[in-house]
């Protein structure tokens, strides 16, 4: 078999904290273990890094000059020249596949701008989607001008991408429903879904956090962890928190990890609870994180429409944490109510609160449960069947 050379562009990657970057990291991690692949990386350098890495086995990573015009949402910087030397060396090398991931990142566009724009071949895009709603932010404005930008480009990007996967079933509705429907009918089944995998072992080697299971030995302990802006909902948890009986409340912790632009409006709604009840970690690194949510007893899911698989979630739930989910950003389609946990109508407080405490009031639910969802994710999310079901899609797409 011939090698087969792939250039990914994401949003984001490593060392940046996210579940779409895990999700490309271990992607190019098992892909490249095949030796018939060579895999490189173009991403915005943000957080600033090296402009040039090899991970993995072989795995080829370029960082260039960015930053970011709205809070995680980066843009190359067009005036710096060593971006220019970075992007248009790239055409020195014979490419046979161009991902990208996520369709309103600005390095989405640039990946397919190189996979189309060329004097020679035109690439094979294959676009991989992870988003199922439509960007929702504070700023009214932003939302609007991100609505346009993808009815726009993200509607090209739909279309001329020669295939389109999504993450999860979410996702796949989301894009038929607003991008590709009534143009053709038949390419909705050509939309297949691949779940990511999860380093399950490796969750499974990283110690639980005794600071903080010393610091609430007395508690129970309630816990989030991703980014911290309105997708994710955590207000949501926050005010179901403060809406806790007394007598529940009062032996009941929120540990908050993560980092984000609502951080401070999330800190002032949490008002006299703040360090008394309700504890913000911070920016924390993975294996970091994994360690809280293993000291935790209950994980809350409480995304709003938008994500298209929470890496958080399914982390949680590897890591055999009871959860009480909403439905959105793939909660419907992990957590099986009465089974792998408590899925609830909506993301509403009044609904995490009645999760939460159907949870403190069975305590033997928070076992079972957890128990439950440690061998669903190992049943249902193996890297490697993933890997085989993209490398099916590569091998057709180069046979046309």
């Amino acid at each position: 078999m011939m090698r087969i050379r792939l250039i990914i562009f994401p949003g984001y990657y490593v060392p940046h904290i996210g579940g779409l970057e895990t999700h490309v990291d271990e992607f190019a991690k098992y892909l490249s273990s095949d030796k018939d692949y060579d895999i490189y990386i173009f991403a915005p350098n943000i957080p600033k890094y090296k402009d040039f890495e090899i991970r993995h086995n072989n795995v080829k990573i370029y960082r260039y000059p960015a930053f970011e015009i709205i809070s995680n949402y980066p843009v190359p910087n067009i005036f710096n020249v060593k971006f220019w030397k970075m992007f248009f060396n790239l055409y020195k090398i014979d490419f046979d596949i161009v991902m990208t991931r996520t369709r309103f990142f600005s390095n989405t566009f640039l990946g397919f701008f190189f996979a189309k724009f060329r004097m020679n071949r035109r690439n094979k895009l294959i676009h991989v989607e992870h988003g199922s709603a439509f960007i929702k932010v504070e700023n009214e404005f932003t939302n609007k001008l991100a609505y346009f930008y993808d009815k726009i480009i993200g509607k090209i990007i739909f279309k001329k991408s020669d295939c389109v996967i999504a993450i999860s079933k979410a996702v796949k509705d989301f894009i038929v429903e607003n991008f590709v429907k009534n143009k053709n009918k038949d390419k909705d089944k050509h939309i297949p879904i691949i779940y990511r995998g999860l380093e399950i072992k490796y969750i499974e080697g990283i110690k639980e956090n005794n600071d903080i299971k010393e610091r609430f030995k007395n508690k129970l302990r309630l816990c989030f962890v991703g980014r911290l802006y309105k997708w994710k909902g955590v207000e949501n948890i926050i005010k179901a928190y403060k809406m806790l009986p007394k007598d529940i409340k009062e032996k009941t912790v929120l540990i908050i990890v993560g980092y984000g632009e609502d951080i401070e409006r999330l800190k002032k709604l949490s008002g006299d609870y703040l360090d008394n009840g309700i504890y913000f970690t911070g920016k924390k690194d993975f294996k970091d994180a994994i360690g809280i949510v293993k000291a935790c007893d209950i994980y809350i899911h409480s995304s709003y429409r938008g994500g298209g698989l929470s890496s958080s979630l399914l982390q949680a739930m590897c890591c055999g944490k009871a959860i009480v989910a909403s439905p959105y950003e793939g909660g419907d389609e992990v957590i099986i109510d009465g089974n792998t946990g408590i899925l609830l109508k909506d993301n509403s407080p009044e609904q995490i609160k009645k999760g939460i405490i159907k949870l403190i009031k069975n305590n033997d639910l928070i076992e079972i449960y957890g128990k439950n969802a440690k061998k669903f994710i190992k049943d249902n999310f193996d890297w490697r069947s993933s890997v085989e079901k993209y490398k099916k899609i590569f091998n057709e797409l180069l046979k046309k």
